[in-house]
């Protein structure tokens, strides 16, 4: 297993298989783009399922235990069954979809090997959901959520992100997953630095102070440094919830296992930076290898060391890493 200069050992993979996307969520950093008209071939700028593989092969070579496939929107491939049927074994699963392509596929990819799945949801009123997601499909992501519970996939995790235009949903959210076995809940802290929008943050601590206040039992988990509340029955019981708080969180970064693949086929090391990218192009496994070895040992913490505050308290780039 490689480790990073920080003692991080990295037992994950976040690979995206494209950028395209039928939503055009106001808070997405890519916001709908390209060809959406349903599933299709690997564009000409997308890893195609053998580039994938032979990723993944090599993360499996150095004890990657899990890979999480995201997008933009990951079902607009329709090669999706066959990357995760052809995934290493030993290799946790897992995907985060808006589940509009769920309903019809979702068998097939349990049958394929795929074991969890997220599904992003952010209000549960339709006219919210399209505010938000630009999508008038909220009727089909709950078919979504639905039929990956009957395909096997329970406990399905919903995605919401929480900021200013969701945070008045975020109590009946919780709320419906305590009441519906098999729904679990992941509020995931607005990130401005990605899109800009500062003014649309809300202070994620009285989230985590009104959760501890109505939660039967917490539990701490390791990654990223978080805490799961259960709401509704002890642990294992009611619903649960997660945050997912990155922001000036040092805490959180320095909790990371996970390294990225960018749907061109770039490694990085943190979702937050670019200028560590690597190519792995039309490399071979022996080059992927060191590709990888290189991208895990340059590694930082994004917040408290690439990030770092000056003498008024203020975020800052930490020079030492820039180019790195």
């Amino acid at each position: 297993m490689l480790v990073d200069q920080f003692g991080r050992e990295v037992t994950g993979v976040r690979v995206s298989l494209t950028d395209r996307c039928n939503f055009d969520c106001v808070y997405c950093h890519n916001e709908g783009l390209g060809d959406t008209r349903g599933p299709m071939e690997p564009r000409d700028h997308e890893m195609d399922a053998d580039d994938v593989v032979r990723f993944l092969e090599v993360a499996r070579e150095f004890d990657v235990d899990s890979v999480k496939f995201t997008g933009g929107e990951p079902m607009l491939r329709d090669d999706l069954e066959e990357i995760v049927r052809r995934t290493p074994d030993g290799m946790e699963t897992s995907m985060t979809t808006n589940g509009t392509f769920l309903p019809g596929r979702a068998p097939d990819l349990v049958d394929a090997g795929l074991e969890r799945v997220n599904v992003s949801q952010d209000a549960l009123e339709p006219e919210a959901f399209a505010e938000i997601t630009k999508s008038g499909a909220y009727d089909r992501v709950m078919e979504g959520v639905e039929a990956a519970l009957d395909a096997g996939l329970a406990p399905v995790k919903l995605n919401m992100v929480v900021f200013t235009h969701t945070a008045g949903y975020v109590e009946g959210m919780v709320e419906h997953v305590a009441e519906n076995d098999g729904l679990q809940l992941q509020l995931i802290e607005f990130m401005p630095e990605l899109v800009g929008k500062p003014e649309w943050s809300i202070d994620i601590g009285r989230v985590h102070d009104w959760l501890e206040e109505k939660a039967e039992g917490v539990e701490h988990r390791e990654m990223h440094d978080r805490r799961r509340y259960w709401i509704g029955g002890g642990p294992g019981e009611g619903g649960m919830v997660e945050i997912v708080d990155p922001v000036e969180n040092e805490d959180f970064c320095a909790n990371c296992h996970r390294v990225r693949v960018t749907h061109e086929g770039y490694l990085k090391g943190c979702l937050n930076r670019n200028d560590d990218l690597r190519s792995m192009g039309e490399m071979t496994k022996p080059e992927i290898r060191e590709a990888f070895r290189e991208v895990v040992h340059n590694r930082v913490p994004y917040y408290g060391e690439y990030m770092v505050r000056d003498d008024e308290g203020e975020w800052v780039i930490n020079e030492d890493y820039i180019g790195a």
